[in-house]
């Protein structure tokens, strides 16, 4: 992958373009269990962490525990059984619940009756939920490689759409996923049509057509992000190169504005910060609209003199711009001078942090495991405690690495070559 590609990808992403929206409130609060119930898809564990690294960086003082409790092969049907262990014995006060592929068989089972099981399923999820006083959110299954106007038509789509007006009815939350998910389908192989290499052809999908890759699953995280009701901005800085009595924050602060005849520096705290995940994960963006639509950082420096100026905050590069493009506004949640390693400290904050997700969702699936693989062993209750306590201080350490600190930016202008 060429730097220069990505530089271009960037220069797209960072351009600020629409005014920015207020922040929204968002379906998870303070406080939650947040518990993903679904399929093989839920079970690779990918999407549920993209919406746990989320809400620990946008909401750093919300106390957030996630659980992931996908199954391999389960059906909606299926899931019933193992709802009051699964997910109301694990405390959960919000649910999310995606299946819909193999209740219909992968298409091989696409009949009525079929169906009428998948409805009454998630009639029964609805209402199990609501008694308890769980939030429940029904989402429409994942979509499969199948080509996206034939799919919008087709059995699972509509099987899906009864079952989201079902729940919407009883009063749940519904998310549909799959119409989400089909935009960055579309927007995949239009660029595919231009590429005449089919080993370059991008794909939400692995070989099967049916279970997602890493694009695919970061876009089933989008679309459940977007129906939770994720906000688009982190927050908003604007910095006046003449007047430092000018500059002005929403979701952040300004202070020691200091111009001086080659730019400006200053300092900016943050209530929140950006979604940021490994090296190069925005060139995703290029079909998944996430810098505009979930993770929007702005900064904008009006009144500097015509010229090309060049970013570091808090000592790190984030590339260069121009005066024009920095006097409109520009979104720099995931700016790098150098693709390979992060820009700004949020970023290199969302890199470890991915890290540190990882690590804890592999210590649940640990301890979740021990009983069935370690039954008979004979210090199990041990090694659950001691699992347990290891996986308490990898959460104290996300909710650390998530919170914002002071950072220290200078903009000075480009010699000329």
């Amino acid at each position: 992958m060429k730097v220069t590609i990505f530089a271009l990808i960037l220069t797209t992403l960072t351009t600020l373009g629409a005014a920015a929206e207020p922040v929204a409130d968002f379906a998870i609060h303070d406080g939650d269990t947040v518990v993903f119930l679904g399929d093989s898809i839920t079970a690779a564990r990918q999407y549920g962490k993209v919406i746990e690294e989320y809400t620990l960086l946008r909401f750093p003082h919300r106390r957030v525990n996630f659980i992931n409790a996908g199954k391999g092969g389960e059906t909606a049907k299926g899931s019933l059984a193992r709802l009051d262990s699964a997910v109301f014995a694990q405390g959960a006060t919000v649910l999310t619940v995606a299946y819909g592929v193999n209740d219909i068989g992968w298409g091989m089972k696409a009949d009525e009756a079929h169906k009428q099981e998948y409805l009454n399923a998630i009639d029964e999820i609805v209402d199990r939920c609501q008694k308890r006083g769980v939030r429940v959110f029904i989402c429409s299954a994942a979509i499969t490689a199948e080509e996206p106007a034939k799919a919008e038509q087709g059995f699972l789509q509509r099987m899906c759409d009864e079952g989201l007006a079902r729940a919407r009815a009883k009063g749940a939350g519904t998310i549909d996923v799959q119409r989400t998910m089909r935009e960055v389908q579309r927007r995949a192989l239009a660029s595919n049509a231009k590429e005449p290499d089919p080993k370059k052809h991008t794909r939400l999908h692995v070989d099967d057509g049916v279970h997602l890759n890493d694009l695919g699953q970061l876009a089933m995280g989008y679309a459940i992000l977007k129906g939770l009701g994720a906000p688009a901005d982190v927050s908003r800085a604007t910095v006046d190169a003449h007047d430092p009595a000018a500059a002005t924050g929403d979701g952040c602060r300004i202070s020691a504005v200091s111009p001086d005849p080659d730019g400006v520096s200053f300092t900016r705290i943050d209530e929140r910060l950006p979604l940021n995940l490994q090296p190069l994960w925005m060139l995703y963006g290029y079909f998944i609209p996430i810098s505009d639509e979930l993770n929007r950082y702005s900064l904008a420096i009006k009144n500097l003199p015509e010229g090309r100026y060049a970013i570091s905050a808090g000592g790190r590069p984030l590339g260069a711009w121009t005066a024009a493009e920095l006097s409109r506004g520009i979104n720099i949640a995931s700016a790098s001078a150098d693709p390979w390693v992060p820009g700004g400290p949020w970023d290199a904050q969302g890199h470890a942090l991915k890290t540190l997700t990882d690590v804890r969702d592999e210590l649940a699936v640990v301890r979740r495991g021990l009983d069935e693989t370690l039954g008979a062993h004979p210090r199990v209750k041990r090694l659950e405690t001691e699992t347990i306590a290891i996986e308490k201080e990898v959460v104290a350490l996300q909710r650390e690495l998530s919170r914002p600190v002071p950072v220290r930016f200078i903009v000075r202008k480009e010699s000329k070559q």
